[in-house]
């Protein structure tokens, strides 16, 4: 039995209030974690990072690598019962960790989220062949996920050609700097 006093929730209510999402409604159903294209390279699944919150374990959710992990997708959201937006959820605990200095779990976030935000600018979707092949460049780190590359290709969780979306202008406005 878990003790949950007042003090524990605290994160709980921070990012509940932060994101405006509720994530207690979570079934801990694991289908998150079944649909997420990037689960492999997490520490935690999507639900489990939600778990940590709801046990006010603050420590373990703002060092873990799945809230840097999570490009927001949304493949969990839409597959999720209770539709709770955790790449939102993700985006609130990055927000804390950055806020209180916390160490970036992982050191190369940054370009990769760049690739990620370059797809969405230029297809209005992303394209993770097209994210993988542009960070692993940037990075020249070129063979060392190879083997979870070939496993997504193999599950069809990668495209070989990118959907792309019709109004790109609407995509052209999120990105105009004001």
């Amino acid at each position: 039995m878990i003790n949950q006093d007042d003090s524990r929730q605290d994160l709980a209510h921070e990012i509940k209030a932060s994101t405006g999402i509720d994530f207690n409604c979570c079934l801990h159903c694991k289908t998150c974690a079944n649909g997420c294209p990037f689960i492999e390279g997490m520490d935690y699944a999507p639900n489990a990072v939600i778990r940590l919150i709801q046990f006010g374990m603050e420590e373990e959710a703002l060092n873990s690598s799945t809230i840097w992990v999570c490009v927001g997708c949304d493949t969990c959201s839409s597959c999720c019962p209770m539709a709770i937006d955790i790449p939102g959820v993700m985006d609130g605990l990055r927000h804390k960790a950055i806020k209180q200095g916390i160490k970036i779990a992982e050191p190369d976030i940054l370009n990769f989220h760049t690739e990620v935000l370059n797809t969405v600018k230029k297809y209005g979707r992303t394209h993770k062949l097209e994210i993988m092949m542009r960070y692993k460049l940037k990075t020249m780190d070129l063979l060392s996920d190879i083997g979870m590359g070939l496993k997504m290709l193999k599950k069809r969780k990668l495209d070989l050609t990118p959907s792309k979306i019709q109004d790109k202008k609407a995509i052209g406005k999120i990105f105009k700097k004001k």
